[in-house]
């Protein structure tokens, strides 16, 4: 058992970066079935910038710890659980609690890293990594020589599934500020700039006929533009409401008018078809099936990452008390990558 203590980073209420709280206490215990993760890198999401505004759909009551997913070394096993994984490097996919010295986390949930593979690299492929792959493969099951459009293909998520759509042999499109376009460019993918004006008839000229798969972060009035640009028997992901970020009013209500427009298109006589994307889906229903798919994904991710297939992008790299920093920098889209936290 470790001797440190436990260092946290709160969430107290609607605040600014700055308003987040670091607090001490005493490092857990690992209950029955669970295991204590020393985290060695974290990361910042999109979920937490919602989050410190109340707009998250189904985010806790204040105060809370936030951090999506991490990545750790086991220090300790509870009862029932093998005692050789302690000293194993793993992963986590946890919505909140990540951004903490220490972690306690089912030890059913938690994926092997390979060996090889350092904590901040594989942290920038947990939640991002299996949300591409499940998009990419379970959702729109693309396919070489098929042309995908990635709305922010420099973000979190954009910037691994414009890698793994690539890898599968399909062309990309993706949209992101011209800062951006000649990393994209050096990566294969033809970039657009979302600023430009008449985006869809930019897409549209690069993609006449359409493209069969469209990867959407963004949500509102340009989802509509989302569903028009798919060709026949394409597919549209939407993956979140990212426009609704600084929005007014119920958190949960951009989610649903989402899930209505999603309905409506899957009932229009079409060949096309569009699904709401949420990594979570599934969990409350099919624990086990839930569990398989994420270590199954996650481990195709990591065996992308080590063929060459997947570089990892880390936008920056903080220190855990220095996470306010971190969220304003995430808040600024100004970086490209994901943004890590370490002890």
């Amino acid at each position: 058992m470790s001797t440190e203590g436990l260092v946290e980073v709160v969430l107290p209420g609607k605040v600014e970066p700055e308003g987040l709280e670091v607090r001490h206490g005493a490092v857990p215990v690992a209950g029955p079935g669970q295991v204590l993760v020393r985290m060695e890198a974290t990361g910042v999401s999109f979920a937490e910038q919602q989050m410190r505004r109340g707009r998250y759909y189904d985010q806790p009551a204040f105060p809370f710890v936030p951090g999506y997913d991490l990545v750790g070394t086991v220090l300790a096993t509870g009862a029932g659980v093998e005692p050789a994984l302690a000293g194993t490097r793993v992963a986590a996919l946890v919505k909140t609690g990540g951004w903490a010295s220490h972690v306690l986390v089912d030890a059913a949930d938690v994926v092997a890293v390979p060996a090889g593979v350092g904590a901040a690299e594989a942290e920038t492929l947990v939640l991002n990594g299996i949300t591409a792959w499940q998009m990419l493969h379970r959702k729109a099951r693309v396919r070489a020589g098929q042309t995908v459009l990635v709305h922010g293909a420099n973000g979190g998520v954009g910037s691994v599934l414009v890698q793994l759509a690539r890898a599968a042999g399909a062309k990309v499109i993706g949209t992101a500020s011209a800062r951006h376009h000649d990393a994209l460019r050096e990566r294969g993918v033809t970039p657009v700039d979302y600023r430009a004006g008449d985006l869809a008839a930019r897409v549209r000229a690069l993609a006449p006929g359409g493209v069969d798969a469209v990867f959407d972060h963004v949500g509102g009035r340009g989802l509509t533009d989302s569903w028009r640009l798919l060709a026949p028997g394409g597919t549209l992901v939407s993956y979140g409401s990212a426009s609704t970020r600084d929005d007014d009013g119920s958190k949960q209500w951009p989610v649903f008018k989402l899930l209505g427009r999603v309905w409506l298109w899957n009932a229009l006589p079409n060949r096309r078809r569009a699904y709401f994307f949420n990594v979570w889906a599934g969990r409350a229903l099919a624990k086990n099936g839930f569990r398989a798919r994420l270590r199954a994904d996650l481990s195709q991710v990591f065996a992308a990452l080590q063929r060459g297939d997947v570089t990892p992008q880390i936008a920056a790299r903080l220190p855990l008390d220095r996470a306010g920093d971190a969220l304003r920098l995430a808040e600024s889209g100004t970086v490209a990558g994901k943004i890590v936290l370490t002890p």
